[in-house]
């Protein structure tokens, strides 16, 4: 099923991004067109390289598609200036990366707060909703401690609260779980879910993880430059939260 614009918070409007390798031009997505519905949580398949980060990056306007347009909440953001489209993901976007992306020299609560920071928010303005988030994700007793002295779950914990922070509507997760060991994994997936379906969140993730297609709503994969909806069981599986 491919959802239309209207009822699509994100929308992939006749897409195409392409890359060169050598003397070969390889197409990630080829005339796609497919939307993402507002609350939901979209699961996107396929083994490495076949296209999944770069999708997510279309997503938040960090890459540009070469045709086609990428609409998010009415806005087609591949039209914007790079500025504007840098604004309209700091307001509107959540990101959390596979390997964490903290600043090490930033303390827990320093590195939840400066994304505020650097929007201009004052800093006893954002403290108040980091501390929240921290709380919620269990480490509130950790916020004056540097990145390199907490576990790999730990540190991805950390990143879902940066991630959530400014109160985005769209998270983007990219293999959120692919460097934690199984049962840390289990359990920042329980986590995310928590904390994007409770505030009615729409969730985005790209993975290689068979384990998170009955969690999910909605199945993508991706086949030939194509996004290929794959059934799922969800909601017949649960994760034992953190």
């Amino acid at each position: 099923m491919i959802l239309n614009q209207n009822n699509s918070l994100v929308f992939f409007h006749q897409l195409s991004k392409s890359f060169r390798e050598g003397d070969q031009l390889r197409a990630v997505l080829r005339n796609t067109t497919v939307g993402f519905e507002e609350g939901a949580f979209t699961a996107i398949l396929g083994p490495s390289g076949s296209g999944k980060s770069t999708l997510l990056n279309l997503a938040s306007g960090i890459e540009q598609p070469d045709e086609g347009d990428i609409w998010i909440d009415g806005t087609a953001i591949n039209q914007l200036s790079d500025h504007d489209r840098t604004l309209f993901r700091r307001d509107h976007i959540g990101f959390i990366f596979q390997f964490f992306n903290l600043i090490p020299t930033l303390t827990v609560l320093e590195n939840i707060t400066l994304p505020q920071e650097l929007a201009g928010r004052r800093v006893r303005e954002v403290i108040p909703q980091a501390m929240s988030l921290l709380e919620k994700v269990g480490l509130a007793d950790r916020k004056d401690t540097f990145p390199d002295k907490l576990s790999g779950g730990e540190q991805q914990r950390v990143a879902i609260a940066r991630a959530l922070a400014h109160n985005p509507k769209i998270v983007l997760a990219d293999e959120p779980t692919g460097n934690l060991d199984v049962k840390t994994g289990e359990r920042v997936m329980a986590l995310l879910l928590n904390l994007t379906r409770d505030t009615g969140r729409t969730l985005i993730m790209a993975t290689h993880s068979p384990g998170v297609v009955p969690l999910a709503d909605r199945v993508l994969r991706v086949h030939g430059g194509q996004l290929i909806e794959t059934s799922n069981r969800s909601n017949q599986t649960e994760l034992e939260p953190v």
